[in-house]
């Protein structure tokens, strides 16, 4: 796997249960899977003789993060690598404009876009089809990074992107009623797996909650979003996790947004809530193994990120968990390895049971817990209050 953060460290752990070895590429010996593997090499992803050296031998390679220049991907697949996924379809998730043009001519429904050369551009989008705007990087950028909303044309903000060599396009702001996933997996010879649609809860720009399944999305829409993701993973050849971000507009239509192709934050929730985890998938799908089941195990499951504080708290992370696992006893813990930062995804819990606003409240206060240890306004981790309030929400 290149890359050696949270989603290989997770991949690793889904391997040794298949009695696979999983190497990784890893760019500092701090990353959180560098620290966990036991076949870690050192390098970057742009580094063609690193990432050579540390194909030999390997069964497949396969990706934690989309970052890995094309020139560097197609050079493995001329030397009979095999790649999952390939480099084709991977292209779609590296490179925005591609995929908006690409997901357009399949007839996806995708908010109107164009591509920026000049400010001009901008200005001459947003007369056409009104204000706010959305300015993206082509490439690269997540959690909020590399997207900025435009009331105005902005020509400085522009005029500086570009001339620092930063592709750009401009899309609508699309009426929104709140951010869905399809989650999917495919195999080389096209098995295809669908998890239950979720929504995916965003705070500035990032993911903060994951609820599986989406609370109140009709039947057939759910179903219309799996068989849209399939399709695309179809069209695209998808080998691997394919993760579908979509908008659920304010009328109920559904306009895809972005796409990864490898595990994903929204699918975090499938280490407890499925019978198959994304990460064994994924890993069933590019050694095209037969893939799992996706059932739920709890008719509610809510992944909600543990986020870096804005200051540290002095308690240490050890005894968060200690009381944590004194007040919720059935949540689970995944911490990553990683320094605490503002913001920073240091690790995430799971909660399940039988009603989504009672579990989504349990998953929510284990979070701030570990996040900055403080429990809200009148609750102690040294009463019963936190959970009695739980069972009674």
């Amino acid at each position: 796997m290149i890359g050696a953060g949270q989603l290989a460290r997770m991949t690793h752990q889904a391997a040794i249960a298949l009695g696979q070895s999983l190497r990784v590429l890893a760019e500092r010996p701090g990353d959180p899977a560098a620290l966990v593997c036991a076949d870690v090499h050192s390098g970057a992803a742009a580094d063609l003789t690193a990432v050579r050296q540390f194909a030999r031998g390997a069964t497949v390679v396969t990706f934690d993060h989309e970052q890995v220049p094309q020139e560097i991907l197609r050079a493995l697949v001329a030397a009979g690598v095999t790649v999952h996924p390939r480099p084709d379809a991977l292209l779609h998730a590296q490179d925005k404009l591609v995929m908006r043009r690409r997901l357009a001519g399949l007839g996806a429904a995708v908010p109107r876009f164009a591509e920026v050369r000049d400010a001009s551009d901008v200005e001459r989008f947003g007369a056409e089809h009104g204000w706010p705007v959305v300015l993206k990087a082509v490439r690269g950028g997540y959690d909020g990074r590399g997207v900025w909303m435009l009331d105005a044309p902005a020509e400085d903000l522009v005029a500086e992107l570009l001339a620092a060599g930063t592709p750009l396009m401009v899309e609508e702001a699309v009426p929104m009623r709140r951010e869905l996933a399809a989650l999917v997996a495919r195999s080389p010879y096209g098995q295809a797996a669908a998890w239950p649609v979720v929504e995916t809860v965003q705070e500035q720009g990032q993911c903060v909650q994951v609820l599986a399944p989406a609370p109140g999305l009709d039947e057939d829409v759910a179903v219309t979003a799996q068989e849209l993701a399939l399709r695309i993973a179809a069209e695209l050849d998808v080998t691997g996790l394919l993760a579908v971000e979509l908008f659920e507009r304010t009328d109920g239509a559904l306009v895809v947004n972005e796409l990864a192709m490898r595990p994903h934050n929204s699918g975090h929730w499938t280490i407890e809530g499925s019978r198959t985890s994304q990460f064994e998938q994924h890993l069933r799908a590019v050694l095209d193994y037969p893939l799992g089941t996706t059932t739920p195990t709890a008719p509610a499951v809510v992944m909600a990120n543990v986020l870096g504080a804005a200051q540290p708290p002095a308690m240490s992370t050890d005894e968060r968990l200690h009381h944590l696992f004194a007040r919720f006893p059935d949540v689970k813990v995944h911490l990553y390895g990683k320094e605490e930062r503002p913001a920073r995804k240091v690790g995430h819990v799971t909660a399940l049971g039988a009603e989504m606003d009672v579990v989504r409240r349990r998953a929510a206060l284990a979070a701030a817990w570990l996040s900055t240890a403080e429990w809200p306004d009148g609750w102690s981790p040294h009463t019963g209050t936190v959970e009695r309030e739980v069972q009674h929400a």
